[in-house]
Protein backbone atom coordinates (compact mmCIF):
# COMPACT_ATOMS: atom_id res chain seq x y z
CA UNK A 1 0.00 0.00 0.00
CA UNK A 2 0.97 3.61 -0.54
CA UNK A 3 0.57 5.26 2.87
CA UNK A 4 0.87 8.93 3.78
CA UNK A 5 1.87 9.50 7.42
CA UNK A 6 1.44 13.11 8.52
CA UNK A 7 3.49 13.79 11.62
CA UNK A 8 5.54 10.66 11.08
CA UNK A 9 8.68 12.01 12.74
CA UNK A 10 7.09 12.57 16.17
CA UNK A 11 6.99 9.96 18.93
CA UNK A 12 3.60 8.50 17.96
CA UNK A 13 4.34 8.82 14.25
CA UNK A 14 7.58 6.89 14.60
CA UNK A 15 5.71 4.11 16.42
CA UNK A 16 3.23 3.91 13.53
CA UNK A 17 5.91 3.99 10.84
CA UNK A 18 7.91 1.25 12.59
CA UNK A 19 5.10 -1.23 11.90
CA UNK A 20 3.77 0.15 8.62
CA UNK A 21 7.11 0.43 6.83
CA UNK A 22 7.30 -3.35 6.45
CA UNK A 23 5.84 -4.13 3.06
CA UNK A 24 4.36 -0.69 2.33
CA UNK A 25 5.51 2.52 0.65
CA UNK A 26 5.58 5.22 3.33
CA UNK A 27 5.45 8.94 2.52
CA UNK A 28 6.26 11.20 5.46
CA UNK A 29 4.71 14.67 5.70
CA UNK A 30 5.37 17.33 8.30
CA UNK A 31 5.45 21.04 8.92
CA UNK A 32 9.22 21.26 8.53
CA UNK A 33 10.42 17.73 7.83
CA UNK A 34 9.57 14.62 5.87
CA UNK A 35 9.26 13.86 2.17
CA UNK A 36 6.74 16.67 1.72
CA UNK A 37 5.84 19.69 3.85
CA UNK A 38 2.30 20.62 4.83
CA UNK A 39 0.48 22.93 7.21
CA UNK A 40 -2.56 20.87 8.18
CA UNK A 41 -4.41 23.96 9.46
CA UNK A 42 -4.14 25.61 6.02
CA UNK A 43 -6.65 24.19 3.52
CA UNK A 44 -4.62 25.38 0.53
CA UNK A 45 -1.50 23.67 1.85
CA UNK A 46 -3.35 20.38 2.44
CA UNK A 47 -4.95 20.49 -1.01
CA UNK A 48 -1.59 21.23 -2.66
CA UNK A 49 0.01 18.27 -0.87
CA UNK A 50 -2.68 15.87 -2.06
CA UNK A 51 -2.48 17.21 -5.61
CA UNK A 52 1.26 16.64 -5.65
CA UNK A 53 1.11 13.13 -4.19
CA UNK A 54 -1.68 11.70 -6.32
CA UNK A 55 -3.57 8.57 -5.28
CA UNK A 56 -3.02 6.99 -1.88
CA UNK A 57 -4.22 3.81 -0.17
CA UNK A 58 -4.14 5.17 3.37
CA UNK A 59 -3.66 8.42 5.25
CA UNK A 60 -2.43 8.43 8.85
CA UNK A 61 -2.65 11.59 10.97
CA UNK A 62 -0.24 11.67 13.92
CA UNK A 63 -0.25 15.43 14.17
CA UNK A 64 -1.60 18.25 16.29
CA UNK A 65 -0.98 19.93 19.63
CA UNK A 66 -3.54 20.79 22.27
CA UNK A 67 -3.18 23.35 25.06
CA UNK A 68 -2.05 22.19 28.49
CA UNK A 69 -2.84 24.48 31.40
CA UNK A 70 -5.21 25.02 34.34
CA UNK A 71 -8.80 25.40 33.16
CA UNK A 72 -9.33 28.30 35.57
CA UNK A 73 -6.56 30.24 33.81
CA UNK A 74 -7.39 29.25 30.23
CA UNK A 75 -8.75 31.79 27.80
CA UNK A 76 -11.07 31.05 24.87
CA UNK A 77 -8.27 31.72 22.38
CA UNK A 78 -5.99 29.12 23.98
CA UNK A 79 -8.82 26.59 23.92
CA UNK A 80 -9.69 27.38 20.29
CA UNK A 81 -6.04 27.19 19.24
CA UNK A 82 -5.90 23.61 20.54
CA UNK A 83 -9.06 22.67 18.67
CA UNK A 84 -7.78 24.21 15.44
CA UNK A 85 -4.42 22.50 15.68
CA UNK A 86 -5.20 18.97 16.86
CA UNK A 87 -8.82 18.56 15.76
CA UNK A 88 -9.28 20.59 12.59
CA UNK A 89 -5.77 19.81 11.36
CA UNK A 90 -6.61 16.10 11.30
CA UNK A 91 -10.15 16.57 10.03
CA UNK A 92 -8.82 18.75 7.17
CA UNK A 93 -6.77 15.74 6.07
CA UNK A 94 -9.96 13.70 5.80
CA UNK A 95 -12.31 16.26 4.27
CA UNK A 96 -9.80 17.40 1.66
CA UNK A 97 -8.30 13.96 1.08
CA UNK A 98 -11.25 11.67 0.36
CA UNK A 99 -11.01 12.15 -3.40
CA UNK A 100 -7.32 11.21 -3.28
CA UNK A 101 -7.76 7.91 -1.39
CA UNK A 102 -8.37 4.80 -3.46
CA UNK A 103 -11.53 2.71 -3.17
CA UNK A 104 -11.35 0.61 -0.03
CA UNK A 105 -8.61 2.79 1.43
CA UNK A 106 -8.51 4.26 4.91
CA UNK A 107 -7.91 7.20 7.19
CA UNK A 108 -6.47 6.75 10.67
CA UNK A 109 -6.61 9.68 13.09
CA UNK A 110 -4.85 10.03 16.46
CA UNK A 111 -6.67 11.03 19.62
CA UNK A 112 -5.56 10.03 23.10
CA UNK A 113 -6.40 8.65 26.51
CA UNK A 114 -7.50 11.99 27.99
CA UNK A 115 -11.01 11.74 26.55
CA UNK A 116 -11.77 9.15 29.24
CA UNK A 117 -8.80 9.39 31.68
CA UNK A 118 -8.60 13.05 32.76
CA UNK A 119 -5.49 14.67 34.21
CA UNK A 120 -4.92 18.10 35.72
CA UNK A 121 -4.29 20.80 33.11
CA UNK A 122 -5.58 18.50 30.36
CA UNK A 123 -9.11 19.77 29.72
CA UNK A 124 -8.31 21.09 26.25
CA UNK A 125 -6.53 17.88 25.29
CA UNK A 126 -9.51 15.89 26.62
CA UNK A 127 -11.90 17.89 24.43
CA UNK A 128 -9.66 17.43 21.38
CA UNK A 129 -9.29 13.68 21.93
CA UNK A 130 -13.04 13.25 22.38
CA UNK A 131 -13.80 15.27 19.24
CA UNK A 132 -11.46 13.18 17.11
CA UNK A 133 -12.92 9.92 18.43
CA UNK A 134 -16.48 11.10 17.80
CA UNK A 135 -15.64 12.34 14.30
CA UNK A 136 -14.19 8.95 13.34
CA UNK A 137 -17.27 7.14 14.67
CA UNK A 138 -19.72 9.54 13.01
CA UNK A 139 -17.91 9.83 9.67
CA UNK A 140 -17.48 6.08 9.24
CA UNK A 141 -21.13 5.51 8.28
CA UNK A 142 -20.90 8.07 5.47
CA UNK A 143 -17.49 7.42 3.93
CA UNK A 144 -17.71 6.84 0.16
CA UNK A 145 -16.34 3.99 -1.96
CA UNK A 146 -15.66 1.63 0.92
CA UNK A 147 -13.16 3.98 2.56
CA UNK A 148 -12.68 3.22 6.25
CA UNK A 149 -11.86 5.61 9.11
CA UNK A 150 -10.68 4.91 12.66
CA UNK A 151 -8.97 6.70 15.54
CA UNK A 152 -6.04 5.34 17.49
CA UNK A 153 -6.18 6.45 21.13
CA UNK A 154 -2.79 5.90 22.77
CA UNK A 155 -1.94 6.33 26.41
CA UNK A 156 1.30 7.95 27.53
CA UNK A 157 3.88 6.65 25.06
CA UNK A 158 7.19 5.38 26.45
CA UNK A 159 9.09 7.62 24.05
CA UNK A 160 7.25 10.71 25.34
CA UNK A 161 7.13 9.86 29.05
CA UNK A 162 10.06 12.08 29.99
CA UNK A 163 8.65 15.08 28.12
CA UNK A 164 5.34 14.80 30.02
CA UNK A 165 6.92 13.97 33.37
CA UNK A 166 4.56 14.97 36.18
CA UNK A 167 1.46 15.31 34.00
CA UNK A 168 0.37 11.64 34.11
CA UNK A 169 0.73 10.44 37.72
CA UNK A 170 0.20 6.70 38.04
CA UNK A 171 -0.06 6.08 34.30
CA UNK A 172 1.97 3.15 33.00
CA UNK A 173 3.65 4.17 29.72
CA UNK A 174 2.59 2.28 26.61
CA UNK A 175 5.24 0.59 24.49
CA UNK A 176 6.02 1.86 21.00
CA UNK A 177 5.29 -1.64 19.67
CA UNK A 178 1.78 -1.69 21.13
CA UNK A 179 0.96 1.68 19.56
CA UNK A 180 2.45 0.60 16.24
CA UNK A 181 0.25 -2.49 16.17
CA UNK A 182 -2.84 -0.32 16.69
CA UNK A 183 -2.06 1.60 13.51
CA UNK A 184 -1.42 -1.65 11.64
CA UNK A 185 -4.82 -2.94 12.82
CA UNK A 186 -6.54 0.18 11.51
CA UNK A 187 -4.80 0.21 8.15
CA UNK A 188 -4.20 -3.44 7.33
CA UNK A 189 -7.33 -4.76 9.03
CA UNK A 190 -11.03 -4.37 8.21
CA UNK A 191 -12.43 -2.31 11.09
CA UNK A 192 -14.07 1.07 10.62
CA UNK A 193 -15.66 3.60 12.93
CA UNK A 194 -13.55 2.28 15.79
CA UNK A 195 -11.54 3.94 18.55
CA UNK A 196 -8.55 1.64 18.98
CA UNK A 197 -7.30 2.15 22.52
CA UNK A 198 -3.69 1.46 23.50
CA UNK A 199 -3.26 1.43 27.28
Amino acid sequence: MRILVVGGTGAVGKAAVSKLSKGHEIILAGGKSGDIQVNVMDEASVSAMYAKLGKLDAVVACTGHSHFGPVAEMGPKQFLDGLKDKVMGQINLVLLGMAHVNDGGSFTLTSGILSYEPIRQGSNAAACDGAIDSFAIGAAIEMPRGIRINAVSPGLLEAAAQRYDGYFPGHIPVSNDRVGYAYAKSIEGAVTGQVIRCE
